[in-house]
């Protein structure tokens, strides 16, 4: 079973930046692809960046222009680049394979507010 840890969340005023991590126990962004993910209160997960095995990159066009993602696949690790951020924007940010699996982190929270 993998293990995911996701840090970098935080409380951000809007139109500012954050920058989330996500390191896995193994190796499986190189294998499978990474996303991120986010569910707001009350709300379904939903994807907010995915990049596939192959390079190809998914952005839902609420984040697009706004959100970055990358990897690091010597180092297992997932990067969310967070800018012009919204109070829309506020959940808890989970990183996974992408499509993904069943197996989640504990996620870290964002929280965008004046």
């Amino acid at each position: 079973q993998v293990q995911l840890v996701e840090s970098g969340g935080g409380l951000a005023q809007p139109g500012g930046s954050l920058r989330l991590s996500c390191v896995a126990s193994r190796s499986i962004f190189s294998m499978y692809g990474a996303g991120w993910y986010r569910q707001a209160l009350g709300k379904q997960r939903e994807l907010v960046a995915g990049i596939t095995r192959s390079g190809a990159i998914n952005y839902p066009d609420s984040v697009k222009g706004r959100f970055t993602i990358s990897t690091d696949n010597a180092k297992n690790t997932v990067y969310l680049q967070m800018n012009s951020l919204k109070p829309e924007d506020t959940a808890a940010y989970y990183c996974n394979v992408f499509p993904p699996t069943e197996s989640w982190g504990r996620g870290t929270q964002v929280t965008v507010s004046s």
